[in-house]
């Protein structure tokens, strides 16, 4: 096992001196304009010094194919791949620094040692995705170089001032990652236990830096600033990074990552549970998932107002590219969009009450679900109405205009943000009844706190459709606006509401321990489903993101003009998201059955024997 360990070591090293070495000696330089006439910025109109290179020539962007095949395929698959692994490396050492830190501020010995044992083991995975986000990572900067010469040499050209800190980060991150590894047994005592917890802390500080880098490059190429007119960078590096889309997209793609990464988790939890040959596995396993889908629905919660943080930004730098993204050649895929997080509510509030299975006292809450059930489904509808149809030339000219006389005037995105928001208070409700389903409240104002939780609860519900409502009176620029409101009345009800139920547990009487493993097959199916929809979902978004620039490498600066390029429809899309997915997932539950096949055996022999049952429910109830 040590040499095994070892070994991942000096493979991971291997690659990053390999990737760093290419990127710090590939000539980025371009030569630079013999004239230092000021220029204004393209988006922030201020004046500067041209000091990089201009955008190529049209001529320039004309890409050779490999033989028949349309080389940019083969880029879009290696790119989405290592998007993925680039976000499970960012996302693992989150997960572990979470739960090392959960596991320390616990009072339970089992529970503070399962909780390390799993950081651990994900700990020991994530150093594993590293070496082969490496190699992934190396692959797409050759294909880029050789394939898209001209692109990269512009792009290289304006951000090399940042490649050496970008290689900083990447290998601060990747060394971090290793001593955060391999100093878990020789860290274990109390007061270096701390020491190593930072150091996660740390790691994941390089993580998200380096994120935000990356990011920079995809914020340019759809909006571009610290250039001018003709794309030459006007030296101010923050106007180079902080672009219109930088912001917003730097928080999509954040809980983009945690979600892509806990979606995996997940699959893993539920492979591992179908075939368990004991109960303290399955218990272990069943666990595991509860924890994780409870990481990504952090994330997934507060991702549709991020999202649409990002298209009203989108909208503000250029109205056109919204267009195309939300009512022109994209719409559709938009409505795919929406149809698969709708069923990722729709999953997390089925799988929350298939969890009752395993909570003595929880069937008194059924009833309920019924009803919550009822109110989702309606919310979907809303959410999934489009604003335009598809339609025919023949269609169009009959009706004299793209937009349906009755379909059209109710697509708005008020309604729609407005939906959404319904649904995430809905399954916060959900959640609250999960925490009490096997307690009964013994505090003296138990009618008053009920009282609070449900007036919270209508009032917020009831101001999220009012404003869904108004913005139909309202012209479409002052419409956007409501999204601000709708998305703090969530926030606000959601924090109050679960710090009140907290409040109202404690002293609660335990009517019996959470039985992990007994939850139907059925739950742990649509945990499954969940999951694959998680990565689903990540890919097409990805996707809609890039492919609003249509022809451009960079917008309104760079186009490609290949007679073969194409923006690839819905169908296509698809193909190529599912493709991406199931290839990603094969990689990486190969890693886990690399990294855990003996250690994950041991902790569920540990999680057997424990003596205490009422360990397990007590870990559920504190997170």
């Amino acid at each position: 096992m040590v040499t095994s360990k070892r070994r991942f070591a000096r493979v991971t090293l291997y690659l990053l001196i390999a990737l760093i070495t290419a990127m710090c000696f590939l000539d980025w330089r371009a030569p630079l304009p013999a004239f230092a006439d000021d220029a204004a910025d393209v988006y922030f109109k201020t004046q500067g010094i041209p000091q990089g290179p201009a955008a190529p020539a049209p001529h320039e962007t004309v890409y050779s194919r490999i033989g028949s095949f349309d080389s940019r395929l083969l880029v879009w698959f290696v790119t989405q791949q290592h998007t993925y692994f680039g976000g499970f490396v960012l996302a693992l050492p989150l997960f572990c620094a979470l739960l090392e830190f959960l596991g320390l501020i616990t009072k339970k010995p089992a529970l503070s040692l399962r909780y390390d044992g799993l950081a651990r083991d994900l700990a020991k995975v994530a150093l594993l995705a590293l070496s082969v986000t490496a190699v992934v990572g190396s692959l797409m900067l050759g294909m880029f170089i050789w394939l898209y010469p001209s692109f990269m040499k512009y792009m290289g050209g304006t951000f090399k001032a940042f490649m050496p800190a970008y290689a900083i980060v990447f290998v601060g991150e990747s060394l971090l990652l290793i001593v955060y590894y391999y100093g878990w047994n020789r860290m274990a005592e109390p007061g270096l236990k701390w020491i190593h917890a930072a150091i996660g802390i740390l790691t994941n500080i390089f993580g998200t830096a380096l994120l935000l880098l990356a990011n920079a490059w995809a914020a340019f190429m759809m909006s571009p600033a610290g250039v001018d007119a003709q794309g030459r960078f006007l030296g101010n590096g923050w106007h180079l990074l902080h672009s219109a889309l930088w912001n917003p997209l730097n928080v999509h793609r954040f809980l983009a990552d945690i979600m892509s990464g806990g979606a995996v988790v997940l699959a893993y939890a539920c492979y591992r549970f179908f075939t368990s040959k004991s109960d303290g596995e399955r218990a272990y396993f069943d666990w595991v998932g509860y924890i994780f889908l409870f990481v990504t629905v952090c994330a997934l919660l507060p991702m549709p107002i991020a999202g649409y943080w990002l298209m009203r930004s989108v909208y503000a730098f250029r109205q056109s590219m919204g267009v195309t993204m939300m009512g022109g050649l994209l719409t559709w895929l938009f409505v795919v969009q929406a149809l698969l997080i709708g069923a990722l509510f729709l999953g997390v509030n089925y799988y929350i009450w298939q969890s009752m299975a395993r909570i003595k006292g929880g069937e008194r809450y059924q009833p309920y679900y019924q009803i919550l059930l009822g109110a989702l489904t309606l919310a979907l509808f809303v959410w999934l109405t489009p604003h335009t149809v598809m339609m025919s030339a023949g269609e169009v000219k009959a009706m004299g205009g793209a937009q349906h006389p009755v379909v059209g005037n109710y697509g708005v995105m008020s309604a729609k943000n407005g939906a959404i928001n319904v649904m995430i208070l809905l399954t916060t409700l959900s959640f609250l009844y999960y925490r009490r389903a096997n307690r009964t409240m013994t505090v003296s104002w138990v009618r008053t706190g009920n009282l609070l939780i449900g007036t919270l609860f209508a009032v917020g519900l009831l101001n999220v459709v009012w404003l869904s409502l108004y913005g139909f009176y309202l012209p479409a620029k002052l419409r956007v606006g409501l999204s601000s409101p709708q998305a703090f009345t969530t926030l606000t009800v959601i924090l109050a509401a679960v710090l009140l139920n907290r409040a109202m547990l404690k002293g609660a009487i335990v009517h019996g321990p959470v039985q992990w493993g007994k939850i139907p097959v059925r739950g742990m199916i649509g945990l499954f489903g969940l999951a694959a929809a998680f990565t689903w979902v990540m890919g097409l978004m990805g996707y809609i993101r890039s492919s609003g620039r249509l022809s451009w490498h960079v917008n309104e600066l760079m186009a490609d003009v290949s007679p073969w390029a194409f923006t690839p429809d819905l169908e296509f899309a698809a193909k190529m998201v599912t493709l991406n997915m199931v290839v990603f997932w094969g990689a990486v539950l190969a890693l886990f059955w690399m990294c855990q096949r003996g250690q994950q055996q041991e902790m569920s022999e540990e999680f057997a024997e424990e003596k205490s049952p009422a360990l397990a429910p007590a870990s559920s109830q504190e997170i």
